[in-house]
């Protein structure tokens, strides 16, 4: 059984609108990325032009195990960028019983 990595209770609401917060939250945690993105690019460009490396890395053809470890890097990042959203609905499903499930359907089949 795995622990559960989520902060529980009622986190700060800042707008009217939940989803706001959500796409703040996800705004910002772009902000964070691409900001540590340029500052390693700009190293990389800068080292690169003092040895003589731009062309070889134009022409880099990564193997599979790059690819991979791209891959999961980019499914970190996601699973930051979309974690409000996730723990919402972590906690939408936890509050449904079969009680409202009942309920709601109910309410479908008179309509």
């Amino acid at each position: 059984m795995s622990m559960r990595r989520d902060a529980r209770g009622k986190r700060p609401q800042f707008y009217a609108d939940p989803a706001m917060d959500q796409a703040m939250s996800m705004i910002l945690v772009l902000a964070e990325e691409f900001s540590v993105l340029r500052d390693r690019l700009d190293t990389v460009e800068r080292v690169a032009a003092d040895n003589g490396l731009a062309a070889a890395i134009e022409a880099y053809q990564p193997p599979q195990a790059v690819l991979e470890e791209r891959e999961a890097r980019r499914q970190a990042f996601l699973t930051r960028l979309y974690y409000l959203a996730r723990k919402d609905a972590a906690e939408a499903a936890e509050a449904d019983t079969a009680d409202r499930f009942s309920a709601t359907i109910d309410d479908i089949a008179k309509n």
